[in-house]
């Protein structure tokens, strides 16, 4: 990929001002949002401007619906949504600092990052063990939802820290993007319950997250991944050749991924008006992120299109996973159909972008191996050892230089 484009460093300049703005005008939202269920009158910035974005009565059909559920976990829940507040300010912090080199800052700020990521996730787990799915503010599927992104939050995390630890900034960087947007759910959710009440006037609060829950899975994994793609300007990773995605997995991934789709799109007209309204709000989404990767895919050097490669085939395959763990979720935990179906797909895309950056980690770490060996033998062996073998940097270095 080389050097950066003007285009490309403007959109980029673009979207981290976005991500900014959004951060920072949803921190006050978060950190106040959870007071009025443990103290009666207490301000709400969040409740404030939806009942003037909306109106009032939605708002108290919000209220109404999160008294129950709330008030069992109301010191996990202030917890997790005060540390919430505060992580959407170092995220900014984190990106701005890496990308202008501030090592140290970078560092301090990251670990900061990392035990209130863990701190506020864990009083969401304590809600969530608390609150049986079924009785969960907007239902079992957003229930399950809700714990997906958890988990995936956690886990992308840790491996981050555990990249950082061991000297891969390729893979770290990767990793911490991935958990930053599975935190940007929060205040995407917020911004739809905005808009879509204008899109589909006359709908509660649970339907409309049932809506959200259908494309932010997605949305939020292809925005880290659009990030580092943006990050990472090497043309090639040493050691890395062939491909572990040839044209028969892309075509099986394909297939499978029609197969789901074929099936998602069944499932959901089978359920009427709101069958087709969560279908639409599954479909636009899905293709427009399709496009984007399949393009990258197909053109370029030879890293961005094995990445791309990687995430499309991951990509087609989510309908498919989301049509098996459908009839799972049925059974092991007694979901009536249209909650099942909901909550398959809502976790579908982020489940398979999470399997898709362990393969690109993966692939990055056999290439990384592969030339370690090759350096074995072609080296003389009072030859000193290679600037990356260690560390990881010299691989990232000399690939941006190509």
């Amino acid at each position: 990929m080389g050097r950066p484009t003007t285009t490309g460093r403007g959109w980029g300049r673009a979207a981290a001002v976005a991500v900014t703005v959004v951060c920072l005008a949803y921190a006050p939202i978060a950190v106040t949002e959870i007071w009025p269920y443990a103290r009666p009158g207490a301000p709400a910035l969040g409740e404030w401007l939806l009942g003037r974005s909306v109106s009032p009565e939605f708002v108290a059909e919000a209220v109404r619906d999160r008294m129950g559920p709330y008030g069992r976990s109301l010191v996990p829940l202030v917890t997790h949504s005060v540390l919430g507040g505060l992580l959407m300010l170092l995220g900014p912090v984190q990106l701005l600092s890496a990308v202008r080199r501030r090592v140290r800052l970078h560092r301090v700020a990251g670990t900061v990052f990392a035990a209130t990521v863990y701190a506020s996730m864990a009083g969401a787990a304590v809600y969530l063990v608390r609150t049986p799915p079924a009785q969960a503010f907007s239902g079992a599927a957003f229930w399950i939802v809700l714990a997906t992104i958890l988990a995936g939050t956690v886990g992308s995390v840790t491996f981050g820290v555990l990249a950082a630890v061991r000297g891969l900034p390729d893979l770290h960087q990767r990793w911490m993007l991935l958990c930053y947007g599975f935190l940007m759910t929060a205040p995407l959710l917020r911004l739809e319950w905005g808009l879509l009440p204008r899109l589909y006037p006359g709908l509660g609060l649970a339907e409309i997250n049932r809506v959200a829950i259908m494309h932010l899975g997605a949305l939020v994994s292809f925005g880290a991944l659009l990030a580092s793609r943006a990050l990472d300007r090497r043309t090639a990773v040493p050691g890395l050749t062939g491909t572990w995605s040839p044209l028969p997995v892309r075509i099986a991934a394909h297939l499978a991924g029609a197969a789901g789709l074929v099936w998602i799109t069944g499932a959901f007209l089978d359920e009427g008006t709101a069958g087709r309204r969560l279908l639409l709000a599954y479909l636009v989404p899905y293709a427009v992120t399709y496009a984007v990767i399949a393009v990258r895919a197909a053109r370029g050097a030879a890293w961005p299109r094995e990445e791309w490669s990687l995430h499309l085939a991951a990509l087609c395959l989510a309908p498919a996973f989301s049509a098996v763990t459908v009839p799972v979720l049925e059974r092991t935990l007694g979901l009536d159909r249209i909650t099942a179906l909901v909550a398959g797909v809502g976790i579908g895309c982020g489940m398979l972008a999470y399997a898709a950056v362990t393969v690109v980690s993966l692939r990055i770490l056999y290439a990384r191996e592969v030339r370690k060996r090759q350096g074995r033998f072609t080296r003389p062996p009072d030859h000193p050892a290679m600037a990356d073998d260690g560390d990881g940097d010299g691989a990232v270095r000399e690939g941006a230089r190509g």
